[in-house]
């Protein structure tokens, strides 16, 4: 009897069971036709927390709330219930792609890329063939793991020169080992396989710290190093490590030395974490002593003249497709030092002199810029405080003076150095100091070329740079910083030789663009190309008109927009057309479209500091008021910025930018050319119209050891490829075509073709046949645009004007080939990313 009671009381419990969670079902539905997500969510997580066996049938329903609901407890920024939501949702779906990829772009907007790139890494790991968490892994590892890591690794000369100097260290008696920012751990096997007892090292990074983890397991040291993750400065003794250690080993430097902080973190290891430096000249054992691997350091420097450092830094013309460029606005990039911000900001760039496009010219022979002694705590600290010094360089070779390049030789103990120089085959680029804000920038031999050194914000500071002509006479001395000068005279003959910054006056208006948008501004095809276009488009809707004539400078007919508006104001002058600029970044193209006749044109550009720009740069051209406008103060929701100008009104013209200056398509472009086909009235143009994506197969080393580790030998027998190869990118972007080094195996072929203006012509994927003209292994596929603005103006991305990069898929293995053979070529166009693989 006992028994058949409990019968009845386990099918009484499994009836509510089963009504409860019909009516949850009933009501999560009802919830979402409501589309009170909120609510629908809660009670799927009934549901299937009382009825497992409906995850599959529910699940799509349930990745729809759970998304939705996401999305408002986002913009409510309930972050840690939008969290825990996701967490829930992953108890039910461990392995689920969607909900691991959907988390980490959530982690990855509000900035935990870390984060973000482990839950991307575990959605590709379930669904190789997932589009969408591909794409988004790939994004976030260049973010995580960044590219100079595979060329260093691949580096064996710099590889093998570190191995000698720490085996020297250890050798002598330095059996206690810190390797500080070990990235991938390299440095600290380098330091066990010489035969140091304890081996320590730390990293900030928690994806570089996790890889070197798994490397140093891989390489059965797990046990013989202890990995801490944390940066150098917070590491105490003995909380994170016993005692004083003998030897630092570190290689946190970057292309200007001290950029990335070594400077603080050795002043902090020889306070804290080192033991006392060895006594000068005294012959004791070394392991009682501590030192540091590299030992010092001495930067060079030189003034160079390069065509490719000047069209990014600075505005080399006074008018654009006929703009004037306003003289009361005076542009910058952001290394010019004296640009008005606050924050610390990376005095210079970087370049690959020996691969930059149209090469360059030294103006002077290299100079010693000064040297470091990384063994002496006090030379450290002086770094900081002391006073800038003055420099000077004679020119051996005139020209114009575009920038001071600067590179080291790194001086890792008494026997072993590297070199960063440009002449030397380095994995290294050199820093960049653009010279900005002069006057007059050419040089002729026996010139002299002026300026100020400090170190300051762990930064090497180039500042102050200017010339001094030979005729003048003046005696710059490095050693005292004083002007030696014969007379009165003399004096007013040497300062007006100096060309110097030239002064801003309160009239004039700073504006500092990005060194992208300054090569923009000097592209001279893109503007005139645009301008033609955009004249037969505008012709076209107002047929009436002569748009030469309404020049606003009156150039053509000699008649002034201005007067023309009052001349025909009786007869009722037409509205005006519409015209939408919303290429990213700083943009004139607004303003040429102004010059063009009665326009209304709306510039989408968002700094305060290029509206005012833009606004001096209308007013210099005499424009009406009303003619340039700045389409997100019309928005009441910046975030939908493809609307109708006003209500009973459409876009003659919409400018979209289609291709970054990286070489890749913008994010989510044919969807924005979707919204703004419905916006154009009758006749109306989207710029481009269409793009047609070209390539071509090439055999390239450098490709292949810029993209990933190639095996074990130049890591010298260490095991780390398969590891950091997990973050490699199938494509690399901000390249140089006309300086790849690289063998052309194909003609240009064309592979994609995306229309904005007529969708039906589109196709999400295509097979190209190729056919092979030079035997050899094609490693990869280059590729770049032909733009489109209509069928009688376009621009090439990978002409020597373009302000475009270009990029390639780099293929996973070489294929071997010969003349005659034909490939065929996978392309697919997926959400503004292009794969193109190759079918065997």
């Amino acid at each position: 009897m006992p028994n058949s009671n409990a019968r009845f009381h386990r099918g009484g419990r499994e009836a509510g069971r089963r009504e409860l969670v019909s009516r949850s079902l009933q009501s999560a539905e009802h919830c979402l036709e409501e589309q009170d997500f909120g609510t629908a969510y809660a009670h799927y997580l009934l549901v299937l927390n009382l009825a497992p066996e409906l995850k599959a049938s529910v699940k799509e329903t349930f990745q729809f709330t759970l998304f939705k609901w996401a999305e408002e407890l986002d913009s409510l920024a309930r972050i840690q219930d939008l969290f825990n939501c996701y967490e829930q949702a992953l108890e039910l779906y461990p392995k689920d792609e969607v909900i691991c990829n959907s988390m980490g772009e959530h982690l990855f907007r509000m900035g935990f890329r870390d984060e973000a790139a482990g839950y991307f890494h575990k959605a590709v790991k379930l669904n190789p063939d997932f589009a969408d968490a591909k794409e988004n892994f790939y994004r976030v590892a260049n973010w995580l793991v960044e590219r100079w890591h595979f060329i260093m690794l691949n580096d064996a000369k710099r590889n093998l020169t570190y191995l000698k100097a720490i085996e020297n260290a250890v050798s002598s008696g330095c059996t206690s080992v810190l390797d500080i920012g070990t990235g991938t751990g390299i440095l600290s096997m380098f330091a066990k396989k010489a035969g140091a007892s304890c081996v320590y090292a730390c990293e900030l990074s928690k994806t570089m710290y996790e890889l070197a983890r798994d490397v140093v397991a891989a390489n059965n040291m797990e046990r013989e190093i202890k990995l801490l993750h944390l940066k150098s400065l917070d590491i105490e003794i003995p909380k994170h490590i016993p005692e004083r250690v003998s030897l630092v080993v570190t290689e946190t430097v970057d292309a200007g030395l001290f950029g990335e902080g070594i400077v603080e973190s050795l002043i902090h290891a020889w306070e804290h974490l080192l033991l006392q430096p060895k006594p000068k000249n005294q012959d004791i054992s070394a392991g009682d002593y501590g030192r540091v691997i590299p030992a010092s350091a001495t930067i060079f420097g030189m003034a160079v003249e390069c065509k490719e450092i000047r069209r990014h830094h600075r505005v080399g013309m006074q008018e654009v497709a006929g703009v004037c460029l306003s003289k009361a606005v005076q542009f910058f990039s952001p290394t010019y030092a004296f640009a008005g911000s606050e924050e610390t900001v990376e005095p210079y760039t970087t370049e690959k002199l020996s691969r930059i496009p149209g090469g360059y010219i030294p103006l002077t022979e290299p100079c010693q810029v000064m040297t470091v002694d990384f063994n002496d705590l006090q030379e450290l600290k002086s770094l900081a405080t002391r006073k800038p010094w003055k420099l000077s360089l004679p020119v051996t070779q005139g020209g114009i003076l575009d920038a001071i390049v600067v590179w080291f030789v790194l001086q890792l103990d008494d026997e072993h150095a590297l070199s960063t120089s440009p002449s030397e085959e380095t994995c290294w680029e050199q820093a960049v100091y653009p010279v900005q804000g002069l006057l007059d920038y050419s040089v002729k031999t026996g010139d002299t070329v002026m300026m100020e050194v400090c170190c300051q914000d762990c930064y090497l500071k180039i500042q102050k740079i200017s010339s001094l002509t030979s005729e003048c006479g003046m005696d710059f001395s490095d050693r005292d910083n004083t002007l030696s000068l014969g007379n009165e005279a003399e004096l007013c003959n040497a300062l007006a030789g100096l060309q110097t910054t030239s002064k801003q006056d309160g009239s004039s208006q700073v504006c500092v663009l990005e060194s992208t948008e300054i090569a923009l501004l000097n592209d001279v095809p893109y503007h005139e190309c645009f301008k033609a276009a955009m004249s037969k488009v505008l012709l076209s809707l107002n047929p009436s008109k002569d748009l030469h004539s309404m020049d606003v400078d009156g150039h053509g007919s000699g008649i002034s927009f201005q007067e023309n508006q009052n001349e025909s104001s009786l007869d009722m002058a037409p509205d005006p057309l519409y015209i939408l600029d919303v290429s990213e970044g700083f943009s004139i193209l607004p303003i040429i479209a102004g010059k063009l006749g009665p326009v209304r044109a709306y510039s989408s550009v968002e700094k305060e500091q290029h509206q005012a720009a833009l606004n001096i740069i209308s007013e210099a051209n005499h424009f009406p008021r009303e003619t340039l406008e700045f389409w997100l103060s019309h928005l009441e929701e910046e975030s939908v910025v493809l609307q109708r100008p006003k209500s009973d009104k459409l876009w003659s013209i919409i400018i979209l930018d289609v291709i970054e200056t990286s070489g890749l398509i913008q994010q989510e472009v044919m969807e924005k050319a979707a919204i703004s086909r419905c916006l154009l009235h009758s006749g109306g143009k989207i710029f481009p119209q269409y793009v047609l994506v070209y390539g071509m197969l090439v055999e390239s080393e450098s490709l292949l050891l810029e993209s990933a580790v190639q095996g074990t030998e130049p890591t010298l027998g260490f095991n780390i490829a398969p590891f950091i190869n997990q973050f490699k990118v199938p494509v690399r972007v901000y390249l140089d075509l006309l300086t790849l080094p690289c063998v052309p195996l194909s003609k240009p072929a064309e592979l994609l073709r995306l229309d904005l203006m007529n969708p039906l012509l589109n196709s999400p994927s295509r097979e190209v046949k190729v056919n092979i003209c030079k035997s050899g292994q094609v490693t990869a596929i280059p590729f770049w645009y032909h733009i489109h603005l209509d069928e009688d103006h376009s621009l090439n991305t990978s002409d020597e004007s373009s302000h475009w990069k270009q990029a390639a898929v780099v293929l996973d293995e070489p294929i071997p080939v010969q003349v005659g053979d034909e490939l065929v070529l996978d392309v697919q166009h997926h959400k503004s990313n292009i794969s193109i693989t190759v079918k065997r």
